[in-house]
């Protein structure tokens, strides 16, 4: 099963109600949480890349220059000169990995045959991708229902608030914690990044 529909994403939510009650506290503040899909393919992996550590606001204006620029699609960044990159934002570093994608030959519609483990095994291996990428790719390109990026720094905090933590969980501690809201792991990052924002009247994820 993957989600592909606002009735998923509801299926899990009211599992994860289920099964926590702080997640049914979380809901009733939150409402109905976002579908969040997006295409398959290069161009959403370029996007997560650029947007890697940035604001929502930072790694929106590059993308908007990036595109302005005709520079978001594999041919054109095969072999583009690092500076037209630079002066649309990207950091030295992102310019190597942007070009790394580029030069890597994946075939996309087979990366929905790996299990979990074997995707992020898979992305892992190219320049600048690393497991939090891997796994925002497969929670909404690739629509994994129990997918969940653990090392995201919203999540970490919004977990400390919901579940009054005296410190934010590292990655190996949110994982474990994780692990009773399987097989709907994705929605229940999709319920935290949706609180983080209640709580901190601010953006989560893009």
């Amino acid at each position: 099963m993957i989600i592909s529909r606002l009735a998923d994403v509801e299926r899990g939510a009211q599992y994860l109600a289920e099964v926590e009650p702080r997640f049914a506290d979380a809901l009733k503040l939150t409402g109905p949480l976002p579908l969040r899909r997006r295409e398959e393919g290069f161009v959403p992996l370029l996007d997560m890349i650029v947007s890697q550590q940035l604001s929502v606001a930072s790694s929106d204006a590059i993308w908007k220059r990036l595109e302005e620029a005709g520079l978001t699609d594999r041919e054109s960044l095969r072999g583009c000169d690092a500076e037209k990159l630079r002066r649309c934002g990207l950091s030295k570093q992102k310019v190597r990995y942007a070009r790394a994608l580029a030069e890597e030959c994946i075939e996309y519609s087979a990366l929905n045959t790996l299990s979990d483990g074997d995707l992020v095994t898979r992305l892992k291996k190219i320049l600048g991708i690393g497991r939090w990428t891997a796994e925002i790719y497969g929670m909404f390109s690739l629509g994994r229902p129990d997918m969940f990026a653990a090392g995201d720094l919203a999540l970490q905090e919004s977990c400390k608030i919901l579940f009054g933590l005296s410190a934010r969980p590292n990655e190996n501690e949110l994982r474990a914690r994780a692990e009773p809201w399987s097989p709907w792991r994705a929605v229940a990052a999709r319920l935290l990044w949706s609180y983080y924002r209640v709580v901190k009247t601010r953006e989560g994820v893009r």
